[in-house]
């Protein structure tokens, strides 16, 4: 972070991170913690899921942001019947006029787009579902032999309802370990319910301004990864995501199948590093991974049928993780 470049880039953001929340207030009333984990994801350059009910203004939110950010938005509503080429584009066959001959041409599908809102990503099947494996992790895309980039920067933010489960399937863990954060999106307090209602049922009609350009957000993601982090710290989200595995952490062990991998620790210090940044800090601290533990590892740990009969949930695993792993 030596670099003056860097710096200036640091101070650059700062302002636009501040314009961005006065913008994104506008529109989206409460839900603090939400943007600054959605936001954290965005800057580090992964992908969320956003878990909520219906009605908390998830759908509403991420265009919110993609409006700021001034990047191109793509909505697709799942359904069981959405195929992959809903999802990629297909190929058509069209005459070429000059020559008379008859050629393919590759129309583009909603994934090219720099925000990808996978609207109740839950409702499709699972070969649809993993339509988007590619584009999450290669950031391209291929169809009828040829790959397809996508336009940089690239993120895909999924929502899901969590008590409607007739008619869904559920998220494969090999996708789900591609989202970078599982954002639960909660109730809004009272005194933020009444300003919701009185706001959305005027004629007031804010309108966000743009404060990042797309090109910005790349730069800014660059120096995200540039934040340097100290050993103890780095050691301390190993240890985190390690301990999930390990048995011998009473409370813990005998509830979970499964524990995370070590795309979480990638993800713990990624995040670690967003937050600090947006905080006007240039090296992340122990609190900084703590605060991100919770969107890490709640989709990364699989409870067995021992957590379902003593109702533990996977909050309450990450909690005693972050109570029994010292600093």
């Amino acid at each position: 972070m030596s670099n003056i470049d860097d710096q200036r880039l640091l101070g650059r953001f700062g302002e636009a991170y501040s314009s961005l929340r006065s913008e994104t207030a506008k529109v989206i009333i409460g839900q603090d913690r939400v943007l600054d984990e959605l936001l954290s994801a965005l800057f580090a350059g992964g992908h969320c899921l956003l878990v909520g009910v219906p009605g908390l203004a998830k759908t509403l939110m991420i265009s919110t942001v993609a409006s700021c950010l001034g990047l191109k938005f793509s909505r697709i509503q799942f359904t069981p019947d959405l195929m992959p080429s809903d999802i990629m584009g297909t190929e058509v066959l069209e005459e070429d006029k000059a020559s008379s001959r008859r050629v393919f041409r590759f129309l583009k599908g909603p994934v090219f787009a720099n925000v990808v809102l996978a609207d109740e990503i839950n409702r499709t099947p699972p070969k649809t579902q993993a339509a988007l494996l590619q584009a999450m992790q290669e950031k391209n895309v291929t169809v009828g032999g040829e790959t397809h980039p996508l336009e940089a920067p690239f993120f895909v933010l999924a929502t899901q309802n969590p008590i409607e489960l007739e008619g869904t399937y559920p998220l494969p863990e090999a996708q789900l370990d591609r989202f970078m954060f599982n954002i639960m999106v909660d109730y809004p307090e009272e005194s933020e319910e009444m300003r919701i209602v009185d706001t959305t049922t005027s004629v007031e009609s804010p309108a966000v301004e743009k404060v990042l350009t797309g090109e910005e957000i790349v730069e800014i993601q660059g120096l995200v990864r540039k934040v340097p982090i100290s050993e103890n710290v780095l050691s301390y989200a190993v240890r985190l995501a390690r301990a999930s595995r390990d048995g011998a952490f009473e409370g813990v062990g005998e509830y979970l199948s499964w524990g995370a991998g070590p795309r979480a620790g990638q993800y713990l210090v990624l995040g670690a590093k967003a937050r600090a940044v947006m905080r006007h800090r240039t090296t992340p601290d122990i609190e900084d991974i703590r605060a991100v533990a919770y969107p890490v590892l709640r989709h990364r740990l699989v409870t067995n049928f021992h957590a379902e009969a003593d109702g533990v949930t996977t909050d309450e695993l990450v909690k005693r993780l972050l109570d029994t792993v010292a600093p």
